[in-house]
C-alpha cells in the first residue's frame, strides 16, 4: 500500500541547486559545442574553395576536348567555343581567365558571384598566361581562402588551378 506525502502535493517551481545544475550543464555544453561549429563553418568553406577548383578544372578540360573534336586550332592564342549555350573565350584551346561570371573559366565552370564568389581586383584578362583569383567573400580572410587560375601560355601548357585555404 502506497502512503501519500503529504508535501508532495504543495512542491511547485524546482529548488535552487537543481537550477544551478541544470545551468552548469548547458554552460559546459555550450563551451564544448561553439568551438566545433565555428569549426566546421571553416572545413565547409574550406571544401568549397577545393570543390569549385576541381569544376575549374573539369571545365577546362571539357574545354579542351571540345576544342580539338571541333578542330579549333590549338596554337591560336584567342579562340572561342560555345558550352551549353555560352561563348566560352579561349587561350590555347583552354578557358580565358576573363573577369566576367558569364564568360571565360568563370562561364565554363558555372561559377556564380550569387554563390559568394568575387573576383580579385586587378586580376584576370584575355591575355595568355594571366593568372584569376577568385575569392570567397563570406571567409574570415578573403584573400586567404581562394582560387587562383592562370590561363594557358601556350598550346603545350595547360592552365594551372591553386587553392589557399589558409583564411577560410
Amino acid at each position: 500500500m502506497r502512503h501519500l506525502d503529504p508535501q508532495l502535493g504543495r512542491q511547485s517551481g524546482f529548488t535552487l541547486v537543481e537550477l544551478v545544475t541544470v545551468i552548469l550543464i548547458l554552460g559546459v555544453l555550450a563551451a564544448v559545442a561553439l568551438p566545433r561549429y565555428a569549426d566546421l563553418q571553416g572545413k565547409a568553406r574550406e571544401s568549397k574553395v577545393k570543390a569549385v577548383a576541381g569544376s575549374m578544372k573539369a571545365a577546362s578540360g571539357l574545354a579542351k576536348a571540345q576544342a580539338v573534336a571541333t578542330s579549333v586550332s590549338c596554337a591560336n592564342a584567342s579562340t572561342s567555343i560555345t558550352m551549353e549555350g555560352t561563348a566560352i573565350a579561349l587561350n590555347h584551346c583552354y578557358p580565358q581567365a576573363l573577369t566576367s561570371f558569364s564568360a571565360g573559366i568563370l562561364g565554363a565552370s558555372n561559377v556564380a558571384s550569387a554563390d559568394g564568389w568575387q573576383v580579385q581586383a586587378g586580376t584576370g584578362g584575355a591575355t595568355a598566361g594571366t593568372a584569376l583569383v577568385l575569392e570567397l567573400s563570406d571567409a574570415s580572410t578573403p584573400a586567404s581562402c581562394s582560387i587562383s587560375y592562370t590561363s594557358a601560355a601556350s598550346a603545350s601548357a595547360p592552365p594551372v588551378v591553386a587553392t589557399t585555404v589558409t583564411g577560410c
